[in-house]
């Protein structure tokens, strides 16, 4: 059966991207094309829509899905965007989406190394190209850099234990599935943390995820740069799903809001003194509890957004 990736906060996507005919929009996470879709309709006639996904498999759903007129598919990553628009001879562009979050498809297929709900490889890599996999850190990382990996990128209260049990488990055998994994993080939490509505798997998933992915920097890169290459008017819409994300975007649209932001010790303002976006959303726009109810994967959604100035 074909799984079918919905689109989160799909309306309100819409309402603050404001694509409109002849303009030209980046999804900068295509995946599917569940947002590209729609926002393709509403940029007709004379549009043009630029979808980025680093995974191969996405371009090809994306493909299948989005007309072939007035959309260019690219393999890259976002935050390349700014390489991207250049090899396409675009010096700017009328809106910008980034969805951070994993497809329905990513999730799934136990291929992929994501779920700790499908025995599959730990892998994790969200460009097969990547070289190194969720099992490359599992494997060969010190107990105190596991530690610190699942403490700063998952927020794991229990990442001391979890680094401890890997280590000792791992000098038996190397950890090379998810389930494995999995069974292994929640025997090494207190029987209390087991019984919470998060399994106990699921932020040392989420870290080794970033990390594997490079996720973080990629936002601090690619959003700039999709603000800086924005028109003036020009849109840029961010998803994110926990709390580093949201935290980086945040923190980057409202650097960009500040009407200087040079360094603090800098003696001569040199970014001529003016904010380069405007806040659209003071506080992040979360999903309906209708749409959580239809799509569980939204309700950790938030969507910010901003505008060039």
């Amino acid at each position: 059966m074909e799984i079918l990736h919905q689109p989160v906060l799909l309306a309100e996507v819409l309402t603050y991207l404001q694509p409109a005919p002849g303009q030209v929009v980046v999804d900068a996470t295509v995946g599917s094309g569940g947002h590209s879709l729609p926002i393709r309709e509403r940029i007709e006639p004379g549009g043009r829509l630029i979808g980025i996904d680093r995974d191969p498999q996405a371009l090809e759903r994306a493909r299948a899905r989005l007309p072939e007129r007035g959309v260019t598919l690219v393999r890259g990553n976002f935050r390349d965007l700014a390489q991207i628009l250049d090899n396409l001879g675009l010096a700017e562009v009328d809106g910008v989406l980034f969805d951070f979050g994993m497809s329905s498809e990513q999730l799934e297929y136990a291929g992929r190394g994501f779920s700790f709900g499908r025995e599959g490889p730990l892998d994790m890599r969200a460009d097969p190209d990547l070289a190194t996999t969720a099992a490359d850190l599992v494997n060969t990382l010190s107990e105190g850099e596991l530690t610190r990996l699942f403490r700063e990128y998952g927020e794991e209260r229990w990442a001391g234990r979890i680094a401890r049990s890997i280590v000792t488990h791992r000098r038996k055998a190397p950890i090379s599935t998810t389930t494995a994994l999995a069974a292994l993080i929640t025997a090494s939490v207190p029987a209390p943390a087991r019984a919470g509505r998060i399994h106990p798997a699921s932020r040392v998933f989420m870290a080794l995820r970033i990390a594997v992915n490079d996720e973080l920097a990629a936002i601090a890169e690619g959003l700039p740069a999709a603000v800086h290459r924005s028109k003036i008017g020009g849109r840029v819409v961010a998803i994110s799903y926990h709390s580093l994300e949201d935290r980086a975007v945040k923190e980057t649209f409202r650097t960009l809001a500040q009407s200087c932001r040079c360094p603090p010790l800098l003696p001569i303002c040199q970014c001529e003194g003016r904010p380069l976006a405007r806040l659209l959303t003071r506080k992040p726009v979360t999903p309906s509890p209708a749409e959580v109810a239809a799509n569980p994967r939204a309700r950790s959604a938030k969507l910010r957004a901003a505008q060039r100035v």
